[in-house]
């Protein structure tokens, strides 16, 4: 982590379309060379952004062990498992075994949780900010501990482990771990624990925060530049210059873009003068099938002309 290579390009197909489609995608993105595919670990829409609940969604976990023998090449990753959903034990296990069914192509995504009516219609517990960062905390020691080989014991607010074992570990030494968040806390937790730091964000937003977990690291002694940075914004590929302006106006101005694959390019010119490393494009307002593959290559085409 901490390279001074070039910004990577990376995809996150949406879970609501069915297993073949999302299969055409995965496939084509490992043969274009995307870096990275991720999947969203949620169970139902929002709402708002991440669609209607009523939107079928595959389960993550699941989606990313079919995904590892289906490719060659892409790395694999979940943005990002909720610390409510799952015990760190269980995660650490699967993400041993995804490190080898990816032969050593995988990256552990990890967050506080956020989603209100899956926790609430399912009845798990999300708890206040203050108790998500605090499982989070926890539960990136678990994982991180278990993945590390040996035994492990840990007596904690929200865990516990006694003489555990995690075998076989992972092929990565270490396995990459990367946290989502944003808050000033949280970036505590990021600094602590990350080999890479996401959010949701356009360059502006992302350079004060981005400042901000510099000093969090700092506070630990902590090299910044052994911290890789990723973002993500919603993608509307577009001539249409009104369109553009209301698809951004509908959508947070603070994490959208819509325009040409051109302007997108432009677009992560910016990004990687505020130090991102990777950009992660959702394809959910790309179209679907051909429509989709043709602007995935758009993009991927423009991206090559860097």
């Amino acid at each position: 982590m901490g390279e001074t290579a070039a910004v990577k390009l990376s995809l996150w197909p949406s879970t609501s379309q069915g297993w073949n489609e999302l299969l055409d995608v995965a496939v084509h993105a490992d043969g274009a060379g995307w870096h990275c595919l991720y999947i969203e670990d949620h169970f139902m829409g929002d709402g708002g952004a991440f669609g209607p609940e009523t939107d079928p969604r595959l389960e993550a976990t699941s989606v990313l062990a079919a995904l590892a023998p289906a490719t060659e090449r892409i790395r694999l990753a979940p943005l990002v498992l909720s610390a409510t959903h799952r015990h760190p034990a269980v995660i650490a296990n699967w993400a041993a075994t995804m490190d080898h069914l990816s032969t050593g192509r995988f990256t552990l995504g990890l967050g506080a949780g956020w989603q209100q009516n899956e926790h609430a219609d399912y009845g798990i517990g999300l708890g206040s900010p203050g108790q998500r960062l605090a499982r989070l905390d926890e539960y990136c020691t678990v994982v991180r501990s278990l993945l590390s080989g040996g035994r492990s014991t840990f007596d904690g607010e929200w865990f516990a482990l006694s003489d555990a074992l995690c075998e076989p570990g992972p092929i990565q030494d270490p396995l990459p771990i990367l946290v989502g968040g944003k808050g000033d806390r949280m970036l505590g937790v990021v600094a602590e624990h990350a080999d890479v730091w996401n959010m949701w964000a356009m360059p502006d937003l992302f350079s004060s925060t981005s400042g901000k977990l510099d000093r969090a690291c700092e506070l630990i002694d902590r090299d910044p530049q052994t911290l890789a940075r990723s973002t993500q914004a919603l993608v509307l590929l577009t001539a249409d210059r009104q369109l553009a302006r209301e698809f951004v106006e509908t959508h947070d101005p603070r994490a959208a873009f819509a325009g040409t694959a051109g302007q997108f390019l432009d677009l992560v010119g910016e990004w990687e003068r505020v130090g991102v490393d990777e950009v992660i494009v959702p394809d959910w307002h790309l179209g679907r099938g051909a429509q989709r593959l043709e602007r995935l290559e758009e993009l991927q085409q423009a991206f090559r002309q860097r």
